[in-house]
């Protein structure tokens, strides 16, 4: 099974494309995997017979799980049915070693090899920067984050990552040999509480309970971590709306094969905000600050049991237009679960819009390792003060900007939405 994200701990067997005993050449589609927030399929990276399918349709599997075994021609073919996958910390455990002439399996635990089309897409680790321990072996944040949970020392950890870094699998790995459990994936319980301590609070038969998959499990989990390790704190701006409305309306009409959106504006904006205010263009990593170059914003989808967050990619260097017609593609392919990791992956803020659903205002929580995110409500009329004492009514929007003060302190998040306000507000600056 491989691994599709430092956050992605298990895929879903959806569907095969081959039967055991069929011939199969480097890049064959395998089979299809859905995690919390995709699906994709899977192909294969050596030639030979599928001689044994481990994992059947339906069943999930450990990220590093064999969910198949390729054998070299006139291999015999394993007849039984798949079985559902073992665990990682079972499998390692109680699987011996390979002798030479193993079967050579689809996917073992992750390792770091040309063959492997997986790697170029892991953007956690390559974008955010790991830290670096003192002998000079570098370990991802998630990596660290396990290490501290499971009391495993890094010190005695071989690096199996792009680069020499040490990744989530390595500690998975020694984790599994040291007998500990991995239990990042539950949904951290506030209180003390537990289900059943919940359930007796209210009369039998009068809730229908709904279990929790993998997605909302995955939500929850680091919507909690968020909240208790990101010092939040919110700056909020009354927005004209007047002028944007009007060139949008304009283009719109020019431009009959072209339905812009108030949020393809917004996200033009924010992209061009953190151009002129570059200190705030940047993440966290735990012991430093990573500031970018370029404008990656993350744009809140919301889908059947969750959100995904698709990033337009430089952001500051594409017309409304553009952006437009890709945040339609993104979206689409977001529902339907068909992105890839690389287009939901990363970023360097995020949009989260409300106002089409009447939410005058909000405030979003950040999405690590992020330092901000704009929370945007409904466009209304609104009365305003005239220079001359008169009074006016204009369209006006109320934005909400997430901070993470480690990175973004007061001043610096306000000139950030300043920035963004004086494009919003005049909008021929976004057409430069």
């Amino acid at each position: 099974m491989p691994q599709l994200g430092e956050t992605v701990t298990e895929g879903k067997v959806t569907k095969w494309f081959k039967s055991a005993g069929d011939a199969v050449q480097p890049g064959d589609n395998l089979f299809e995997i859905e995690t919390d927030k995709t699906s994709m399929e899977v192909p294969a990276t050596s030639a030979g017979v599928l001689s044994e399918i481990r994992v059947a349709v339906g069943d999930v599997a450990a990220v590093g799980a064999v969910v198949a075994v390729i054998a070299g021609d006139g291999a015999a073919v394993v007849s039984t049915p798949a079985v559902k996958a073992v665990p990682v910390a079972q499998k390692a455990a109680a699987q011996p070693a390979k002798a030479a002439a193993a079967p050579m399996p689809v996917y073992a635990a992750r390792a770091n090899t040309p063959l492997d089309p997986f790697d170029a897409i892991r953007r956690p680790e390559q974008n955010f920067g790991p830290a670096r321990l003192p002998g000079g072996t570098t370990v991802t944040p998630l990596a660290r984050r396990l290490a501290a949970q499971s009391g495993i020392d890094l010190g005695g950890i071989s690096p199996s990552g792009p680069g020499g870094r040490i990744v989530a699998q390595d500690i998975e790995t020694a984790m599994a040999k040291a007998g500990k459990s991995l239990t990042l994936a539950a949904a951290p319980r506030a209180h003390g509480a537990s289900a059943n301590s919940v359930k007796a609070q209210f009369a039998p038969g009068s809730y229908e309970e709904i279990p929790l998959d993998g997605m909302r499990r995955t939500i929850a989990t680091r919507l909690v971590e968020s909240k208790q390790t990101v010092p939040h704190f919110y700056l909020t701006a009354d927005i004209d709306l007047d002028h944007l409305i009007a060139v949008r309306a304009e283009a719109n009409v020019l431009h009959a094969d072209i339905k812009l959106s108030i949020n393809d504006f917004i996200i033009r904006a924010l992209a061009l905000a953190l151009q002129r205010v570059p200190a705030a263009n940047a993440v966290w990593a735990e012991d430093s600050i990573l500031r970018f170059k370029a404008s990656d914003i993350g744009v809140a989808v919301s889908i059947d049991g969750g959100l995904i967050t698709p990033v337009i990619r430089n952001a500051h260097t594409k017309t409304v237009a553009a952006i437009s017609a890709e945040m339609k593609d993104l979206a689409a392919r977001a529902r339907s679960k068909k992105l890839r990791p690389q287009e939901y992956q990363g970023g360097t803020s995020a949009v989260s819009n409300l106002g089409m659903y009447g939410v005058r205002e909000f405030a979003a929580i950040i999405n690590p390792p992020q330092a901000t995110i704009l929370a945007v409500g409904a466009a209304r009329r609104a009365p305003i003060e005239t220079k001359d004492g008169s009074v006016k009514f204009i369209n006006q929007m109320t934005v909400t900007l997430s901070c993470d003060h480690r990175v973004v302190d007061g001043v610096l998040g306000a000139e950030l939405l300043q920035a963004f306000r004086l494009f919003i507000e005049h909008p021929i600056g976004m057409m430069i």
